[in-house]
């Protein structure tokens, strides 16, 4: 006996809760993407409140004639349509983000019988929407809040129940837009209790809290009063203004131990407390272990009641230790020395920090690596609250999706994991899993540590730092790459940072051309999908390697005085990073026009910009005040290139237009 599950199916919700409706209207939308509009019978799936189930608990019974959800809490008929959604229907989790290609059909049928999702492990789950660049200058036909509402859906279908909904302005909206999803809110570790910045709100007044603490305790319960009518997890700290400590800006020499630091802390979530506790019954409260905090925290300068949950983070490279700033890397580990209550992580499977993380490409790191860092975390007892930094969701899918998997207790490998991604998501190919289980191998190794792999601002920022250097005439070494290279001059910096993409480049060559054989392999709906990610982020670690290998022969032809082969040099460069933004850009089409025209994070085209710049120094170095020295030396034949009677006879070239000149003598054009 089964249920015909069809387009005749009704979806039938007694219910006046905002969450649960939009449930049924996800469920509704995706019964008419797969099955064709017909004849056949109506039926019906109706929810039923069901008192004795635990919170966000379902449980599905199917005959004959009807599906009956039953459920004691909004997330709980939220889960359970989607669970319908997911396993009677066939949409996978990120539908949107891989685009799945839904076939329609007849019907489906449904065998009789009860049906119950695994129950999480981690209290409170979900994602960070964060460093979100390319969600804010994205649409969706001309809307730009549905990307944040597929977000949230997403994160829903994962089982998530919890989000910081973006950044700085974003949270305040996109907190709106996500509860009335059903999520729960928390917030961003710069902006406690999601209150707005101190410096918007007084531009005029210094953001000091010593000087103005009655502005900062304003800010604060105004933030409170506003999301009190939402479900919250109240994130407790204190941070500067612009993600940074405090006192990198306070003059005033009052914080200039780490005893001052830690009892300030300690007193402002204090009364932050205090504050939540006015408006909201029985909060839930959290703060963030984060950066220059952990080692306040375990060095036993920071006190915390036991009630609040104590989040750790791991370094932005799934390492769960201590954050690297600036050159200070002391690797302290940021998780307890023994199993604890009321703990929680904040996990990167993406970052932002100027120096080698990834934004958008997929973590460098492997799944088993990641699923050993969670496991220790799990043996710490710390399951209260897991956030993880999903950024701007499609470049990360694939872990997003591995993680996923932890909520509810499960070992994740690169093994497993590649394969079961390729089915949901690409057909079932085995070249694509093999190649996403072996991605990892094919990054750059820049230290010792087994976390120590490059993203792809490895490649971009450095060579504008260096560029800056360069023509600054900045010899004596760049501070910024010291985390890198050590202390040594701007030449040696150089040729450390190139030399690691030079080492490497075989190995991404390799990779790369194995993708193209892959996508080679490929036809319709799976090899644009292939195309469009995994080909695509191959091919931006791939040109960008060899931007930076081009960057590296230029510099040592400056450095020999042989101007002329380091512009061509540092043109090939400019070249690679072109490549590798047109690469990116290429991928874009359907709904994903124009998605990554924000890259300003690793922007490789300014990147590009900043060679092309270099290109023109030197330039300005070899060729004459005229610009017809190099002019001559392309162009004219050797019996004209020294007479003078016409000084040019053409216009002035352009950098580009000469290094392209250049580029056609040496190859006999």
């Amino acid at each position: 006996m089964a249920f015909k599950l069809c387009r005749g199916t009704a979806v039938i919700c007694e219910n006046d809760s905002m969450p649960v409706n939009n449930a049924v209207s996800i469920l509704r939308r995706d019964i008419e993407k797969r099955f064709y509009a017909t004849d056949n019978e109506k039926n019906e799936i109706r929810l039923t409140k069901a008192s004795g189930l635990e919170s966000e608990d379902f449980i599905i019974i199917v005959s004959e004639d009807n599906i009956t959800v039953s459920a004691g809490d909004e997330l709980g008929f939220v889960y359970g349509l989607l669970y319908i959604s997911e396993k009677f229907i066939g949409i996978q989790p990120f539908w949107f983000w891989m685009d799945s290609r839904i076939e329609k059909i007849d019907f489906s049928e449904i065998e009789c019988g009860q049906y119950r999702a695994a129950k999480p492990i981690i209290k409170y789950r979900g994602w960070f929407v964060n460093d979100e660049v390319l969600l804010m200058k994205w649409s969706i036909d001309g809307d730009r809040i549905e990307p944040w509402k597929m977000v949230f859906e997403a994160l829903l279908r994962c089982g998530g129940n919890t989000v910081i909904a973006g950044t700085d302005k974003n949270l305040a909206p996109c907190s709106r837009i996500a509860s009335e999803m059903g999520l729960w809110i928390t917030h961003h570790h710069a902006a406690p209790l999601g209150a707005e910045m101190f410096v918007r709100a007084y531009p005029n007044e210094k953001p000091n809290y010593a000087e103005n603490p009655e502005l900062f305790h304003r800010l604060w319960e105004d933030g409170v009063k506003s999301q009190r009518d939402m479900k919250v997890i109240w994130t407790l700290g204190f941070r500067g203004q612009g993600d940074c400590p405090f006192w990198s800006s306070d003059s005033s020499g009052l914080f200039n131990t780490p005893e001052k630091r830690g009892r300030l802390i300690s007193d402002i979530i204090g009364k932050q407390s205090e504050l939540v506790r006015k408006y909201v019954k029985n909060p839930i409260l959290a703060t963030n272990l984060y950066g220059e905090v952990t080692e306040l925290y375990e060095k036993g300068y920071i006190s915390l009641n036991d009630d609040i949950i104590k989040i750790s983070a791991d370094n932005g490279y799934g390492k769960m230790v201590s954050r690297r700033r600036g050159i200070e890397s002391g690797r302290v580990s940021s998780m307890p020395t023994h199993p604890i209550n009321h703990g929680g992580i904040y996990y990167h499977v993406s970052f932002y920090d100027l120096q080698a993380a990834n934004h958008i490409t997929i973590f460098p790191g492997s799944v088993d690596f990641v699923n050993r860092e969670l496991d220790g975390v799990l043996e710490m007892n710390m399951t209260d609250c897991w956030i993880i930094n999903c950024s701007n969701v499609r470049p990360h899918v694939y872990f997003l999706d591995a993680i996923r998997e932890k909520w509810f207790g499960r070992s994740i490998s690169d093994e497993e994991h590649s394969r079961e991604f390729a089915d949901a998501y690409f057909g079932g190919s085995e070249e694509i899993a093999r190649a996403y289980s072996d991605y990892h191998d094919a990054m750059i190794r820049y230290g010792d540590e087994e976390d120590e792999l490059a993203g792809e601002q490895f490649y971009t920022e450095n060579v504008r730092v260096l560029t800056h250097a360069i023509i600054n005439g900045n010899e004596g070494g760049v501070s910024e790459l010291k985390w890198l290279t050590g202390d040594c001059r701007t030449g040696e910096q150089v040729e450390r940072f190139t030399g690691l993409c030079r080492d490497n480049l075989d190995n991404i060559s390799r990779f790369y051309s194995r993708c193209l054989r892959v996508s080679a392999s490929l036809c319709g709906n799976a090899k644009t999908l292939f195309d469009a990610t995994l080909l695509m982020q191959t091919a931006i670690h791939y040109y960008c390697t060899r931007g930076v290998v081009a960057f590296g022969d230029g510099y040592r032809e400056y450095e020999r005085g042989e101007m002329k082969n380091a512009f061509v040099r540092f043109g090939d460069s400019a070249e690679e990073f072109r490549a590798a933004e047109k690469a990116m850009r290429g991928s874009e089409y359907g709904v994903w026009r124009n998605f990554y025209q924000n890259d300003c994070f690793a922007d490789i085209k300014h990147t590009s910009y900043m060679a092309e710049k270099l290109m023109g120094y030197v330039r300005e170095r070899g060729d004459n005040s005229h610009h017809d020295k190099w002019y001559r030396d392309v162009v004219y034949s050797p019996e004209d290139r020294y007479v003078y009677t016409l000084l040019v006879t053409d216009n002035h070239m352009t950098d580009d237009e000469l290094y392209r000149a250049f580029k056609a003598k040496d190859s006999g054009r």
